[in-house]
């Protein structure tokens, strides 16, 4: 069972595991699970696996909710695969290999986890040489470039690992091109090129995929290495599923363990695997069990880190964040930009950015949304 001793947690685990214990609770609770679920993205995932015969006595508000939340989903993965079939259109006379990451690449391959997962863009990695020959073929076909100033423009060229968001100027749909995984600044510095390498072909379309192994810790890095967790717990479902999915061949966990080596990222699988493990009761092989000790951070450091990850990886309602989860949040904030530059580099962009928020943030503004600047 997950660590939390929260009933209501154990109950959010356990309709993630059977769908079906949804439909058997009481109104009041099965209002709260319904605000969990949708507000960790997650009431999709739910929706899909519950077919005609499981809801024939469920009420009919519930009925309702369910099948627009289902309708939603179908609808969305439509969008996705249109969307990028228009950017194999406006890259095929370019002849470079692009990869599709993450929604995208789950979506094509229908992993488990893409039957219900909403998608806000998609992501594609190329080689850095190939960068300005692929935005040029996007702006010429209806991208541009999203209104950053010059401070931003600078920063995602030059110390991030992928351009400056593009928007099509007539769908609003956005894609982010990447020449690597993390960004140049990073402590982690994985080998782009032992990526592209070991990508094979998505059957079908003329874009490729990471490894399953890759694939796995691309999605950890991006969670547990410089991410705020934010929407954590719907990433941490994908993990799970992946795992699942991957893992039932054989030569999967060892490949995996010696590629989480070979690329130095060894620390964000630790993270993955203890809160797959402690949150989600997920049973770990010998041998992953085993590289869970080997990998693990010094005991101060991961106490903390574990803490605060564990804190945002709880299930809540939009309406009751706490102060424990802004506490989180904001140490885990501080982290990912402590992972992701030099103190120094660090220094001189934290002062920029807050010298355009005393110039940018009226008195009252919201300053969250300051935040959805690239940092």
């Amino acid at each position: 069972m997950p660590t939390s001793a929260d009933p209501l947690s154990v109950l959010f685990h356990a309709v993630m595991r059977d769908p079906t214990l949804l439909l058997k609770q009481e109104v009041g609770l099965q209002n709260r699970l319904l605000r969990m679920l949708r507000r960790h993205l997650l009431l999709g995932s739910v929706a899909v696996r519950l077919d005609a015969p499981a809801l024939r006595d469920a009420p009919p508000k519930l009925c309702d909710l369910l099948d627009a939340a289902r309708t939603y989903v179908v609808e969305y993965r439509r969008q996705l695969r249109w969307e990028v079939r228009q950017i194999a259109n406006a890259l095929h006379t370019l002849d470079v290999p692009v990869v599709l990451l993450k929604g995208a690449a789950y979506e094509f391959l229908d992993l488990p986890n893409a039957r219900g997962r909403l998608v806000s863009d998609v992501d594609i990695l190329v080689a850095k040489d190939d960068l300005a020959r692929v935005e040029q073929a996007l702006l010429a076909n209806g991208w541009r470039g999203m209104k950053l100033d010059e401070y931003d423009q600078g920063y995602y060229r030059e110390w991030m690992h992928e351009l400056p968001p593009l928007q099509h100027r007539e769908r609003g749909t956005i894609v982010d091109v990447h020449h690597a995984i993390l960004p140049v600044t990073s402590r982690l510095k994985p080998d782009v090129g032992k990526l592209l390498a070991a990508a094979r072909p998505l059957p079908e379309t003329p874009f490729r995929v990471l490894s399953p192994e890759d694939m796995l810790l691309h999605a950890c890095v991006h969670l547990f290495h410089d991410g705020d967790l934010g929407n954590g717990l719907r990433e941490l479902y994908d993990l799970r599923a992946m795992l699942d999915h991957f893992g039932a061949e054989e030569a999967f966990w060892p490949g995996l363990l010696a590629r989480a080596a070979e690329q130095g990222l060894e620390r964000p699988l630790y993270y993955a695997l203890y809160h797959l493990s402690s949150r989600l009761a997920v049973d770990l092989p010998t041998g992953a069990a085993r590289a869970l000790h080997e990998f693990s951070p010094p005991r101060g450091l991961r106490g903390l880190a574990n803490a605060a990850m564990g804190e945002m990886l709880r299930p809540v309602t939009a309406d009751e964040p706490g102060w424990k989860r802004q506490a989180a949040g904001e140490l885990l904030y501080i982290r990912s930009h402590w992972l992701r530059m030099p103190p120094l580099l660090l220094a001189r962009h934290l002062l920029t950015k807050a010298r355009k928020r005393r110039k940018a943030i009226q008195p009252g503004q919201d300053l969250a949304r300051e935040r959805d600047a690239p940092e």
